[in-house]
């Protein structure tokens, strides 16, 4: 009877087991993303971007990242990770938009300390005009470029919106205030509430890393207390005998993603009320 009850609560457990693992598995088939949540164009099928199309989503969102050396605490490609995040919120925000896939590489030059790749003005002009084309070519009607490296902005940027704007009546535009502007006004933030101001591999780029690094891979977060480079002062990087040459020109020791936060949303809040009013309104 002890064998036989055992072997009848097993079997009960088991049961309960593959049931609760059959009705999960189905919920999950059951409950795919709704239809308005996908703006991601890689991540979607043809079919969905079609019906996005026609729903309304006809804005295309090309966003470069980059690839470079940011001081021992941060990894290289940290404009593609901030890039991502970006638009993506960018795409959420605005509602009627659908983001391309990030181009991860833009004009740069690979430097004595390695972590560096970069391309061309031409290189990124030519791609940047392509992936437009092609935008257009899959039914968006309007097409915004961005991005969250300095390369290129915003010579490469504008002339290709203006190249291509009105073309096949479609509309091309530059968003710039996700980049300078944002950025300038978050370093009045910091210099309003006594941060030492950075041009690279600071404050700035290393708060917004760790607020974004959400599985630890992007921030050596033990470094990030002896983080400090080249001094920068009255917006210039000073360098001397002594200067560590790290990568970092200036001072990322008090960066958090309490600030990497308010860094990222000034950013998405300048580009969504830029691209708004850039928009046709017909």
């Amino acid at each position: 009877m002890r064998i036989g009850s055992v072997s009848h609560s097993l079997l009960m457990l088991i049961a309960g087991g593959t049931a609760s693992l059959i009705l999960a598995a189905g919920s999950a088939r059951a409950a795919p993303r709704a239809q308005a949540d996908l703006v991601e164009f890689e991540k979607m099928t043809w079919v969905e971007v079609r019906s996005a199309l026609a729903a309304g989503k006809t804005t295309a969102l090309i966003y470069t990242g980059g690839v470079e050396e940011r001081g021992p605490q941060d990894a290289n490609g940290g404009h593609n990770l901030m890039a991502h995040a970006t638009v993506e919120a960018i795409a959420r925000e605005l509602g009627n938009a659908i983001f391309l896939p990030v181009l991860p590489y833009t004009p740069n030059a690979a430097e004595s300390i390695p972590g560096t790749i970069g391309i061309t003005n031409e290189l990124l002009a030519a791609m940047l005009e392509r992936i437009t084309e092609q935008a257009i070519l899959n039914g968006f009607r309007n097409v915004i470029l961005m991005g969250d490296h300095a390369g290129g902005q915003p010579q490469v940027y504008e002339e290709v919106a203006k190249k291509l704007d009105a073309r096949d009546g479609a509309r091309v535009f530059y968003c710039d205030q996700v980049y300078r502007a944002a950025n300038d006004a978050f370093d009045q933030y910091l210099a309003q509430h006594g941060y030492p101001l950075s041009l690279h591999g600071g404050i700035p780029d290393t708060s917004e890393m760790m607020y974004l690094d959400k599985d630890n891979t992007w921030v050596r977060r033990d470094l990030v207390s002896s983080a400090v480079g080249d001094p920068v002062v009255d917006g210039k990087a000073q360098f001397g005998p002594h200067s560590p040459q790290n990568g970092i020109l200036g001072d990322a020791r008090r960066s958090t993603a309490e600030l990497g936060k308010r860094a990222f949303d000034m950013k998405v809040d300048f580009a969504v009320r830029q691209i708004r009013s850039l928009l046709p309104t017909s």
